[in-house]
């Protein structure tokens, strides 16, 4: 079991650090190439900050730890909304109030109804709702890139994407290595998590989508956390949040549709009991400060850690 558990924080570290080589080898490849900065940071940025996320749940389908998946996409969003939010605001109040923030967060939505209706029409992510998730993302990419040609404003989601780009521009053979090192990191990274994370499920005796809606959802979004403190403090509000919404769009979209793609995973009793309803409430409460425009101020900050601790809590106890 303590083995497992070390296992668990080295395929993250691993998987974490070979996502961020990858981005970056894969931008200062794309700009070798003269890709045009807008298309980099709606394609390769975006799905390339999902990377861990994607692997981790295709690697949990293709290894028959399933649960992990399903997991890993539900826990991700709960932690980015209750966790990643709520903690940078404590710091820093943060204004929802940006401008055009809004319609992200009908996509937002949109997205966390379709991946409920799937779960509770009966149906698994396989490859008929792993490709309609998957059209999703395209769908949504595409939006952003019209988005992007036809507005004047500024773009939160697509702010966010483009912050990664900054500074990519080294000599094309650390790109190869950033890129090489990424390209074998990822793989093992997930590996290691997903089959030390299902033995300690079995050790533990509790359903593997505990070890992904807990240890892997905490751990593949420190990510986010550590931007969304960053842009708190230096009171960018449109990155943080832009962040979350972003992130959990493509978490629903991209990393469901890609696990259904891999293979079959079933929705759970206590999934649907209890870590899809708190999914949805979160979802809810995020585009509620969004459309109302009201800022996450420190009492929300700290209700919504309370909340996400609760959860937490509810998982151990067996809850569901």
């Amino acid at each position: 079991m303590v083995l497992d558990s070390l296992l668990i924080l080295l395929g993250l570290a691993v998987l974490l650090v070979g996502g961020d080589l990858l981005v970056r080898g894969a931008v200062g490849l794309a700009a070798a190439m003269r890709i045009p900065p807008l298309l980099v940071s709606l394609t390769i940025i975006a799905f390339g900050t999902s990377a861990p996320e994607l692997v981790v749940s295709v690697t949990s389908v293709l290894e028959h730890e399933a649960g992990i998946a399903i997991g890993n996409i539900i826990g991700s969003n709960i932690a980015n909304v209750l966790l990643v939010l709520g903690l940078p605001a404590i710091i820093y109040p943060m204004s929802a109030h940006v401008q055009g923030l809004r319609r992200h967060g009908v996509a937002m939505l949109i997205a966390t109804a379709a991946f409920a209706a799937i779960a509770y029409s009966g149906r698994a992510l396989e490859q008929t709702t792993g490709a309609a998730l998957f059209a999703g993302i395209i769908v949504y990419v595409s939006f952003l890139a019209l988005s992007a040609r036809s507005t004047r404003g500024r773009d939160p989601v697509i702010d966010e994407v483009s912050e990664y780009s900054g500074g990519d521009k080294g000599n094309i053979g650390s790109t190869l290595i950033f890129l090489l090192a990424g390209l074998i990191g990822l793989p093992i990274g997930a590996h290691l998590l997903v089959t030390s994370g299902g033995s300690l499920a079995a050790a533990l005796g509790v359903r593997p989508e505990l070890i992904g809606l807990t240890i892997v959802a905490f751990g593949t979004s420190l990510p986010e956390l550590a931007t969304v403190i960053a842009a708190a403090m230096h009171r960018k509000s449109d990155v943080a949040i832009g962040n979350v919404v972003g992130s959990n769009i493509f978490n629903i979209f991209a990393v469901g549709g890609a696990a259904g793609l891999a293979g079959v995973a079933e929705f759970t009793r206590p999934s649907l009991t209890l870590d899809i309803p708190v999914m949805i409430g979160s979802a809810v409460l995020l585009s509620a400060f969004i459309f109302l425009r009201k800022d996450i101020g420190r009492l929300a900050g700290f209700l919504m850690i309370a909340f996400y601790a609760i959860f937490i809590l509810a998982l151990a106890g067996g809850f569901g």
